[in-house]
């Protein structure tokens, strides 16, 4: 899989923000066309965001603009104006059957073709923020090869079922363990909702934890901030990545005497917990430096 941690929203109708995220270095830059843009600014947007995609493009973030919804009148615009050959892959909101996915696909072939690029080239980043979409997770997530990853809207869940978001949020327990299960099976990444809290670095660090531990790749960003604190929450530590190089060495050394298992520091080693280590140095040797 691709390394992928830290995904900035940049507001699309901004020229100012899209110029400062020039010099920022999160994984993925996703200039948006969709929530963070009023409604009449959504035409200005749309332009402004095609003008930048060139200079985007020319560092090294990947550049995954978000487009509107394609229940909304400006789904086909806003794809129109992005697929090309500045552009890794799309994300598109409230995505809910994998009908649409099949639909934005289909859409995608005609732009390509259009662009002159491969077929297949524009991925896809779908989010899943309604409860039909989290029932229906794991069709959405395999009904097309262009689909890299998935968000996770929290704010869209919490209101499509009809609850209130808590600070705890302790009723996102289901849905954030329900898509991190399908991305897994779906062999794509999952991505977490944004951290509101953009001046707490510690309430986003530990949250951020808390999203790696239940199968999160990486989350969406909203400010420039929060960039290095994700990266470093979704990237193997010097700790872990220590302690893996020692469970690989342990069971190697017990395999060459003929042992299928093992034990470090009181605990067994055996097959699955030393293909875990050896996951954590493969994602450590793809995970570009901060």
């Amino acid at each position: 899989m691709t390394v992928l941690r830290s995904l900035l929203f940049v507001p699309g109708n901004k020229p100012d923000m899209l110029s400062k995220s020039l010099g920022l270095d999160p994984d993925v830059v996703v200039p948006d066309m969709e929530d963070s843009v009023p409604d009449p600014e959504k035409s200005n947007a749309r332009d402004v965001v095609a003008s930048f995609l060139p200079r985007l493009a020319a560092r090294p973030p990947l550049v995954v603009p978000r487009v509107n919804a394609l229940e909304t009148p400006w789904a086909n615009d806003d794809i129109a104006a992005v697929v090309g050959p500045h552009v890794f892959g799309i994300s598109i909101g409230k995505i809910r059957t994998p009908g649409e996915i099949a639909d934005v696909s289909s859409r995608l072939d005609a732009l390509e073709r259009r662009a002159g690029l491969e077929t297949g080239t524009i991925r896809l980043i779908p989010w899943i923020e309604t409860a039909e979409a989290i029932v229906r997770c794991f069709e959405i997530l395999t009904a097309s090869a262009r689909i890299v990853g998935a968000g996770f809207g929290a704010e869209d869940y919490t209101n499509d079922m009809g609850i209130e978001r808590l600070d705890d949020e302790s009723q996102l327990g289901y849905a954030r363990s329900a898509l991190c299960t399908a991305a897994r099976a779906a062999g794509v990444l999952a991505f977490d909702t944004p951290y509101f809290k953009f001046r707490d670095p510690v309430g986003l660090r530990d949250n951020s934890l808390a999203a790696k531990h239940l199968g999160f790749k990486g989350r969406f960003a909203i400010h420039p901030a929060q960039i290095d604190t994700i990266n470093a929450c979704f990237a193997p530590s010097e700790e872990e990545i220590e302690q893996a190089r020692r469970v690989v060495a342990a069971y190697e050394e017990a395999e060459g005497r003929g042992r299928g298992s093992t034990s470090l520091d009181d605990r067994v080693i055996d097959v699955p917990v030393v293909k875990r280590a050896r996951a954590v140095l493969e994602i450590a040797g793809r995970t570009p430096s901060s």
